[in-house]
């Protein structure tokens, strides 16, 4: 029995093994409903204006047996990939922007696996709508036609806009661009189009209208805010003529005549009407209604009144024929009509010359009022003048002119016969001007035309010009330029300004004002145009000198022009100048300058410009020069040592005191006083030769000496560096290190060259003549030795009355021992050493670190 457990050991291994085998459990998602963010994307929602990039969802689920899952998402093939998840984490991010006008619904597949078992699931992603569409018009812009007869409240089209979003942004209301101008109204909620009420067309005062319709949606939110979006488009209505008015006749009233030479078939008038419907108006046909006595006929087309017999049978001097006009419609049917009236004058003989009539008879003088630069074409309606030739035929035509200032005005007719109605129509609007004539008088002049006698006569027409406002002001420049004093009381007058506008009465009024960012200071009279300054206003030329406005001149409609004013604030001399204290300290070298500086706040030339000048100096007044421009501080050119000036003072402490005065050069002139103590010392030479000296010289300009040094360092490195690179070289081709020699060598003589330093202020020359001006002399090299005792002070100048006479002080000296030479170090032998000492050096730190 033992064995046989044995033997079946195996067998049971593998049926447990196998057991476990077949509990492997799928993975599966999470189902956390539609409003979740978290589990297998079913049901879920997104809007369309969500941000590319946006992480918009995690799918979750888990394994049973808690193995490790991986997600997956897929769409179906030739469908655009909207979405990418992370496998490990289950986030999916939005990739492609999308757009629910185009896909509303996008089918995803997601899985979830464990590595041995793969769950697949189809999901749909709803696409909720954002308000991202405006609304667009279907039938606009369109042009459509109605006839002006059409009733009040009448629909006359329909607007159509449609908007692709869903909801209240998907709503459309439609309104007018400016209801309370227009003729017409819109439903807001249909889109139609009616005329208003209690309003009709009129072609004869409008032919066409454009309506701006503009449709809106009822809003909604995009990209988080609430917004809503129009838009526009333009019907166009043109009126339509109907048939409504009756011809009226041109020209009226009608006067003709019948000369006694007439014979049949004469012409005699010629009526004239037209339709009053101009957009669509029919032909008229004429006729006579009463009065012709069947000895004249019309043209029932052109309106010719012809004679039909002679004149000697007339039997009346005077007929007033009544003549129709009627309108012919197109299939020939006589329509509205209109009446009047010619009056036919039947003359014989030549014996009456043209006159004119006005309203209460013959008249030779017309007056007329009205305003300036009327509508051209336009009919001077207040001239009620009618021109008669009582006789016949020929004898009765004549011409008629106009006779005046410029082509203005123009007469019709230009040829009369018997008798015409005078009308004067305006040419030239723009020179009918009020502000060049007052008045305007023209002669009217009717003269004969084929007649031996040639009879005329002449009227006056006196056109008196009203005005009205047809200009602006104008400045008499387009800017102005003032200049003022600084530190000017305030109210001070600045400038003043002018303009004129030629209108008259309360139009050629101008009141001024001013504005612009550098007016604050300023204020302008308004009627007298003077530009002054605020009371309480302060220039000062170092804080602002420069100011810039515009100033307006403007009549009582409000016509208005501009001009620029520039100020400019004049620098006076109120700042003295002033050091920055008012004692002061200086060290001075013998042979370099010490500078003073005061300082002027004056904004300008010459007030801010100073000039220095010793005014006294204690213990003498002898031993300085200043520069007057430059502030610069020498001493006299005699002085070469200390010794001097000991011999000149009497004393070793070499400490002076100067009263020194900056004056401007304004007028008046300000001045300030500062005292400067001054410590003279003697430059000496350090060792190292011309450096120590230069040091000493320039310790007051560290930038100079900050250069001087890096320069000779610079150098010093570069030696350095080349000679232990050829020592190196040398050693490693013998393969061997040398001892280090000191070689002495007999310096030579060397020929000393001459070189300017660039840093070094200039010296002074080395002879000096007592009348403090530079000679000439060229300072040779080397410079001699320094001298062994100090020189004398110069002779006494001359006596000058009114000046402090030279007093040489009197005592004893002592001449200094003459210091011995010094041997001469070249610059060679200073490298030299520089060089031995650093390889020394490099040596001593080889031997440490090989012991060490």
């Amino acid at each position: 029995m033992k064995n046989v457990k044995i033997l079946h050991l195996p067998l049971l291994f593998l049926f447990v093994h196998a057991c476990f085998a077949q509990a492997d459990f799928a993975p599966y998602f999470f189902d956390n409903g539609p409003y979740s963010h978290n589990g297998n994307l079913a049901l879920f929602s997104l809007s369309e204006d969500t941000a590319v990039g946006t992480q918009i969802y995690c799918l979750n689920g888990t394994d049973p047996e808690g193995q490790k899952v991986r997600y997956g998402l897929s769409f179906d093939p030739g469908s655009k990939e909207y979405f990418r998840v992370d496998p490990e984490s289950g986030n999916i991010t939005l990739v492609e922007k999308l757009d629910r006008e185009k896909q509303d619904s996008i089918d995803v597949l997601v899985s979830i696996t464990d590595g041995q078992s793969k769950v697949v699931e189809r999901v749909t992603i709803f696409v909720m709508d954002a308000n991202d569409e405006k609304p667009e018009f279907q039938n606009m812009p369109a042009i459509i036609d109605v006839v002006e007869t059409t009733e009040s409240g009448s629909s006359i089209y329909k607007a159509q806009a449609v908007d692709k979003d869903t909801g209240s942004g998907g709503s459309v209301t439609y309104f007018l661009q400016n209801p309370q101008s227009s003729l017409f109204a819109i439903d807001r909620h249909s889109g139609v189009l009616r005329i208003k009420s209690g309003e009709m067309l009129d072609y004869e005062k409008t032919k066409t209208h454009f309506v701006t319709v503009i449709a809106k949606d009822g809003g909604g939110t995009f990209n988080g805010k609430e917004q809503f979006l129009s838009s526009s488009a333009t019907l166009t209505i043109n009126v339509i003529d109907a048939q409504d008015t009756p011809p009226s006749f041109i020209g009226t009233p009608y006067f003709a005549y019948v000369y006694e030479v007439s014979g049949p078939g004469s012409e005699i008038f010629s009526v004239n009407a037209k339709d009053g419907d101009v957009g669509n108006p029919n032909p008229i046909r004429y006729s006579f209604d009463d009065g012709d006595d069947g000895v004249f006929s019309i043209n029932r087309t052109s309106g010719l009144i012809t004679l039909l017999t002679l004149p000697i049978h007339l039997k009346r001097e005077i007929f007033n024929i009544k003549v129709r006009a009627s309108e012919v419609s197109p299939e020939g049917r006589l329509m509205d009509y209109s009446l009047t009236t010619v009056v036919i004058r039947v003359v014989d003989l030549n014996n009456n010359p043209p006159t004119f009539y006005g309203e209460n008879g013959q008249q030779n003088m017309f007056e007329l009022t009205m305003y300036e630069h009327p509508p051209e074409g336009e009919i001077l309606r207040g001239l009620k003048i009618t021109v008669n030739d009582s006789d016949q035929g020929a004898n009765a035509k004549f011409n008629l002119r106009l006779i005046g200032p410029g082509r203005m005005l123009r007469v019709v007719p230009q040829t009369v016969l018997n008798e015409a109605q005078v009308t004067i129509l305006v040419e030239d609007s723009a020179a009918m001007d009020y502000e060049k004539h007052h008045f305007l008088t023209y002669k009217l002049l009717a003269v004969e035309i084929d007649t031996p006698e040639r009879f005329s006569a002449t009227a006056d027409i006196v056109i008196h010009l009203l005005d009205t406002n047809d200009n602006a002001p104008k400045f008499s420049s387009d800017y102005y330029i003032a200049r003022i004093p600084e530190n000017s009381p305030g109210g001070s007058n600045v400038v003043s300004v002018t303009a004129i506008d030629p209108d008259s009465g309360p139009w050629g009024e101008v009141k001024y004002s001013i504005y612009g960012s550098g007016a604050d200071l300023f204020l302008i009279h308004p009627e007298s145009g003077i530009i002054y300054t605020q009371p309480w206003a302060s220039l000062d030329a170092e804080v602002r000198s420069k100011y810039n406005f515009y100033v307006k001149a403007e009549d009582a409609e409000g016509k208005y022009s501009l001009a620029e004013v520039f100020v400019t604030v004049l620098d006076l001399n109120d700042h003295p100048p002033a050091f920055n204290d008012n004692f002061l300290e200086k060290t001075m070298v013998i042979g370099a300058p010490v500078k003073i500086e005061a300082v002027d706040d004056d904004a300008e030339v010459p007030n801010n410009v100073i000039e220095y000048a010793i005014m006294k100096a204690e213990p003498d007044n002898n031993i300085f020069d200043i520069d007057a421009d430059t502030g610069e501080i020498v001493l006299k050119s005699y002085i070469k040592s200390m010794a001097i000036i000991q011999n000149i003072t009497k004393q070793r402490d070499c400490t002076w005191s100067l009263l020194v005065q900056a004056r401007d050069r304004g007028q008046p002139s300000f001045s300030t006083t500062a005292v400067v103590k001054i410590d003279i010392t003697e430059a000496t030479q350090l060792k190292g030769g011309p450096l120590g000296s230069f040091l000493l010289q320039n310790r007051n300009k560290p930038l100079q000496i900050l250069g001087m040094l890096a320069g000779v360092i610079s150098l010093m490195v570069v030696v350095t560096v080349i000679i232990s690179t050829a020592i190196f070289m040398r050693n490693k081709k013998s393969n061997r290190i040398l001892p280090n020699r000191r070689v002495r060598r007999r310096p030579r003589k060397q020929q000393t060259w001459n070189f300017k330093n660039p840093f070094k202020e200039p010296e002074t020359p080395g002879n000096a003549n007592y009348n403090n001006n530079v000679s000439t002399a060229v300072r040779h090299w080397p410079p001699p030795p320094p001298p062994c005792a100090p020189c004398l002070p110069p002779p006494p100048p001359p006596y000058i009355p009114g000046e402090r006479q030279w007093v040489v002080p009197t005592g004893s000296t002592v001449v200094a021992p003459k210091p011995k030479k010094k041997p001469v170090i070249t610059r060679q032998d200073t490298v030299n050493k520089a060089l031995v000492s650093e390889l020394k050096m490099r040596l001593e730190q080889k031997r440490n670190n090989s012991f060490t």
